[in-house]
């Protein structure tokens, strides 16, 4: 039996401390992940390639093995060292974020981009499962939220710093590195990336293993067992998980075209949508997901079980009604306009794994959360972009048409998200109810 880490009046202020470090990280990767948002322009017209080419870039190339991997990786963060995974997962996603920068052709970036995610895989996982033996349960909605925080402040990083290096290849033109040679500006931000990312990884060296909570096994349980549990409570996992999915979908999807959409509706020059828009998203998306985990947190202390269900719900309703930005036609107020959908689509992503690890025995979290990111991931970052690209290049075949095809797409992966989850909340009611009675 092992001691309960979640002792009455014990100070939370090194799991926060090992929180914030696992948050960078976080950063690290998704600015990492998005940059390529915003050089949509420069990447297509150098690499000679098109909308759903692009798309193929930001997601499926990312998320193939990412997705893939996390299960197995997440195995690895119930058996082994989380702290070691995640920096050597840290170093590998960084090295080949740097390469990216080598890239000549479609094929190499292609390649390298799926490298990055074989790397980010090895993240949520094992932060998961280390937060969730830091903090008491009526804790860990607000902690995995500060973590996810991560998403916002590195996709804003992202498009701020897409932004100012499209100013300065405006302003400067080509750049010569040493043992390099000439470069295209958009190659420099995958050399800065890389290195800064490898050289954080030193600081898991501050970080200690926390001792997992509850009854543990030897060894890890097997995944069949892992995959029994999950089956039992089916009706509450899968409504769980795909429904998440499908705002991930949502956010995206949509996500990946917003600076386009601003480029093409409204003429706007790409490095003033990545500044404008990365503040927007570094604001209202941390705002969003602070406030979701903590009104989850709050539900749950009033004994609503289902809570991080009904925050999903509710974030899609705001979604489906904030999608009134694409049809405005001045550029200014459809800036105003975005930050509710940005603020919500937030909203549940330190909810819904805070929900997952609650239905799953201790030694399961890993595999369980893996098992999540593999199908959040997989419907929302792997297809969601490339489900707008085909909309606007086979539906519309125009350019000009990508907001109708953001607004299709976003409509319609919102409602699958309020009945998924509507679905679900008496099912995942009765799986937590088991749970508290060792069922």
């Amino acid at each position: 039996m092992e001691a309960n880490v979640h002792e009455p009046g014990k100070s939370l202020a090194y799991p926060w401390f090992v929180v914030a470090i696992l948050m960078v990280a976080y950063v690290f990767s998704f600015v990492d992940r998005q940059i390529l948002n915003l050089l949509v322009g420069p990447i297509r017209r150098d690499l000679g390639i098109s909308d759903t080419q692009m798309s193929l870039l930001m997601g499926f190339s990312f998320a193939i093995f990412y997705t893939i991997l996390g299960i197995p990786l997440g195995r690895l963060a119930d058996r082994w060292s989380r702290r070691g995974l995640i920096a050597a997962g840290v170093v590998v996603w960084s090295l080949m974020t740097a390469l990216c920068g080598l890239a000549q052709t479609y094929l190499q970036l292609f390649l390298y981009r799926v490298g990055v995610g074989v790397g980010e895989a090895t993240l949520s996982p094992a932060a998961y499962s280390m937060i969730a033996d830091y903090f008491p349960p009526e804790r860990r909605a607000t902690a995995i939220s500060v973590y996810s925080m991560g998403i916002y402040l590195g996709s804003g990083l992202a498009f701020l710093l897409g932004g100012l290096v499209i100013q300065f290849a405006v302003a400067q033109g080509a750049v010569s590195l040493p043992l390099v040679g000439d470069v295209r500006p958009w190659q420099v931000v995958f050399f800065v990336l890389g290195i800064s990312g490898i050289i954080f990884s030193l600081a898991f060296l501050l970080v200690r293993e926390p001792p997992r909570e509850g009854v543990l096994v030897h060894g890890s349980v097997p995944f069949g067992e892992v995959v029994a549990h999950l089956w039992r409570n089916r009706r509450t996992v899968l409504c769980h998980n795909i429904g998440f999915a499908m705002i991930a979908f949502c956010s995206y999807g949509t996500a990946a075209w917003v600076p386009s959409f601003f480029i093409r509706t409204f003429g706007w020059e790409a490095g003033e949508v990545g500044i404008i828009y990365g503040l927007i998203v570094m604001v209202f998306g941390c705002t969003g997901i602070l406030f979701g985990g903590w009104l989850t947190d709050r539900w749950l202390k009033q004994g609503k079980t289902d809570a991080a269900l009904r925050v999903g719900i509710i974030a899609s309703v705001i979604a489906i009604i904030g999608g009134v930005y694409l049809l405005v036609g001045d550029g200014t107020l459809a800036a105003i306009l975005i930050v509710p959908s940005v603020f919500a689509l937030g909203m549940p992503f330190g909810a819904a794994p805070a929900a997952i690890v609650a239905i799953v025995p201790n030694q399961m979290r890993g595999q369980t959360t893996a098992v999540y990111l593999f199908i959040v991931n997989l419907i929302g970052l792997g297809v969601g972009p490339t489900a707008v690209a085909l909309v606007t290049d086979y539906v519309f075949a125009d350019d000009l048409a990508l907001k109708w095809s953001m607004l299709i797409v976003g409509t319609v992966a919102n409602l699958a998200a309020i009945a998924l989850l509507w679905a679900g909340l008496k099912p995942y009611r009765e799986t937590i109810a088991r749970m508290r009675t060792g069922g």
